[in-house]
């Protein structure tokens, strides 16, 4: 059942069209101040001010991280999440569009909000910090914040509108080489060099990508070289991101990325260390429902999305929001912006993310949000199903 011409969404509609300058103005300014994983205090600041002013009941530092928030209205037994991003990319600000994500958030929740009692719901917005790398979802889910929610809904920007996007599973690495340092003229024999570990490795990687599965993906960077070119470096150090469509994808590859890092180590006499960074993300498993309910609502708003034949074959890197959807129903659809051919992780998405069109994207993202929550909570038999999937849910946690 379509949220739309419902007394409900009239009364979210107008709420968010009312915030619309409040909301494009909190997406420049986070933007205008970019922060990186778990040090995001302006941003969380920012997005928590509309909504305490709302009235919403805010709890800071939640699950152990300083940066993450709850902040709930209502009382409701179905319990709707919306998941704030705010997090940036190192350099390049918010060139992956959080700004958009956080106000678009805010937007939804202060639509909900509007017809919380009505319609029996309790609106949640998670801030979830560290997506770009440290996976703050992944620790707020082991934590129990996305305990009680029925469904956790998001909007994330990109060049076009995606409704069932999809992502990929990612794991985070650190390898580390230890050689013996030595002087690289006078004594070059009595080194072991970790940064010629590091070059056989990568020469393995290199030589591998020709017989991978479809999906999957390795990509990395030198972070240690060495201090000196005089010195033989003793120690070396590569962070690299391995992605596949699925878990057990990325199993596969992961097995053999590490026999390409255990090569660099046994052609120069090295040591090496493996450890992860941040925690594993998985897919993205959109939930059906969910989907076809925002695909009617953005539709409604004018946005032509990709076709869902096409959706698939459309992966969206990787994201901590994949983990969420593999535990409860959870949509994260992309919302398109003119980015000038540009995309995501791009200096000049940044630019774009503080556009007119991406302005735009932040209040047709919280409308559709607001309406898909609303078309939920209306729908009694798609509420039935999700208040006794909550319960299953808890019930295995006991």
């Amino acid at each position: 059942m379509s949220a739309s011409r419902t007394g409900e969404t009239i009364s979210a509609d107008a709420a968010v069209n009312a915030a619309s300058a409040e909301l494009v103005a909190l997406s420049h300014a986070i933007a205008a101040e970019p922060e990186l994983a778990f040090n995001e205090h302006r941003s969380v600041a920012k997005v928590l001010a509309p909504l305490a002013n709302r009235g919403f009941e805010v709890t800071t530092g939640i699950a152990g991280l300083p940066t993450a928030f709850r902040a709930t209205y209502g009382s409701g037994p179905l319990t709707i999440g919306i998941c704030a991003e705010y997090d940036a990319l190192p350099e390049i600000g918010h060139a992956c569009g959080h700004n958009v994500i956080a106000a678009s958030a805010v937007g939804a929740a202060l639509g909900l909000a509007e017809v919380a009692d009505e319609l029996g719901i309790t609106v949640v917005v998670l801030g979830t910090p560290a997506e770009e790398s440290g996976g703050g979802k992944v620790l707020m889910l082991e934590a129990g914040a996305f305990d009680d929610l029925a469904l956790a809904m998001m909007v994330h920007p990109g060049p076009v509108d995606i409704v069932g996007a999809r992502s990929l599973a990612l794991a985070d690495l650190s390898i580390v080489y230890h050689g013996h340092e030595a002087h690289a003229s006078a004594a070059p024999e009595l080194g072991r060099n970790a940064g010629d570990a590091v070059t056989v490795a990568q020469v393995a990687i290199g030589l591998l990508r020709q017989h991978l599965q479809p999906g999957q993906q390795l990509h990395g960077i030198v972070a240690d070289g060495g201090i000196a070119p005089n010195i033989v470096p003793g120690r070396a150090e590569l962070l690299y991101y391995l992605r596949a469509t699925n878990a057990g994808a990325l199993d596969d590859l992961m097995r053999r990325a590490k026999s390409c890092f255990a090569a660099g180590a046994l052609a120069t006499g090295c040591t090496h260390d493996i450890s992860t960074v941040a925690p594993t993300y998985t897919e993205l498993t959109p939930d059906p429902l969910l989907s076809d309910l925002y695909r009617a609502e953005i539709v409604r708003l004018g946005r032509v999305p990709l076709p869902v034949e096409f959706e698939a074959a459309r992966p969206l890197g990787s994201t901590d929001m994949g983990n969420v959807t593999n535990v409860l129903p959870g949509i994260h659809p992309v919302i398109g912006i003119d980015a000038g051919g540009a995309v995501t992780h791009q200096p000049e998405f940044a630019t774009a993310a503080v556009s007119a069109s991406a302005d735009r994207a932040v209040i047709d993202g919280a409308l559709a949000l607001a309406r898909t929550g609303i078309a939920v909570a209306r729908d009694e038999a798609h509420r039935d199903n999700l208040l006794e999937q909550l319960a299953r849910r808890q019930e295995k946690q006991r």
